[in-house]
């Protein structure tokens, strides 16, 4: 059994990496939009989605190498939240996959350190691991409930989106926990000046998770990095402003 990737469309090639304890369906029809003039692969990573009972990765880098090697080079590489750390370790791969990023909600850095305060603290990201791990959905309906907001589209787009998401079961534990660690132990600060590629960072201007001196600190410390802050967004920006997102990913790309 190998990853499961999802294609779609024709041109250059885009890669669309999720977040933890989620799979390739939270992109919603982002994909079908980009395939309009891209060829378009969709990630569900170990133990998530249509990969459920694949080993989980050990780390970081097991993640990166395992989901590079089944994609398309040269691409330009989408990662939100934690695929962003997933997107960045490839950029850092030598010869890098990776033509261009598009870092969507994402930090170098998680959770905080005395040096980091722009980041959650420990006790936050266990919370969350905790309600999801004991009731998945309603801990994920919470979560898409607060990023598509609930005029009459979100609504909409909220029961779309909950027949997405449960529609390939739960992730597995062990992804959930491995997820967890990547989360909790990963600093990439000290390695983003070897990103050499165009990067793209986006960002919501509400976001909890992944906050403004993150993405701050991302355009800094990338060599080629803009950055756009999405006004009233939070941490899943594609679902609460789908035209603004995919025309600025349309525009970079």
């Amino acid at each position: 059994m190998t990853i499961y990737i999802e294609q779609q469309g024709q041109g250059s090639e885009v890669v669309l990496v999720h977040g933890w304890g989620l799979h390739g369906g939270i992109w919603g029809d982002l994909p079908a939009r980009l395939a309009q003039r891209h060829r378009v692969s969709v990630v569900d990573l170990p133990g998530h989605g249509r990969s459920r009972g694949l080993p989980a990765a050990e780390n970081l880098q097991q993640l990166a190498e395992a989901v590079a090697q089944r994609l398309p080079a040269p691409a330009t590489w989408v990662g939100w939240s934690l695929g962003g750390l997933v997107a960045m370790t490839v950029a850092l791969q030598s010869p890098s996959p990776a033509a261009r990023l598009v870092l969507v909600s994402s930090t170098p850095r998680f959770v905080q350190a005395p040096d980091w305060p722009a980041a959650m603290h420990p006790e936050l990201l266990t919370q969350f691991a905790e309600e999801l791990t004991l009731d998945y959905r309603a801990t994920l309906q919470r979560f898409l409930s607060l990023q598509v907001g609930m005029d009459a589209a979100g609504r909409a787009q909220l029961k779309i989106l909950r027949h997405e998401m449960f529609r390939h079961g739960e992730p597995d534990a062990a992804a959930l926990i491995g997820g967890l660690a990547i989360l909790r132990d990963t600093d990439l600060r000290s390695r983003l000046p070897q990103i050499t590629c165009p990067a793209l960072v986006i960002h919501g201007a509400h976001d909890r998770l992944a906050s403004l001196p993150a993405s701050l600190y991302l355009q800094a410390h990338l060599r080629d990095a803009q950055r756009v802050c999405i006004e009233h967004a939070g941490h899943a920006p594609f679902l609460s402003h789908p035209d603004q997102f995919h025309r600025l990913l349309q525009d970079f790309l």
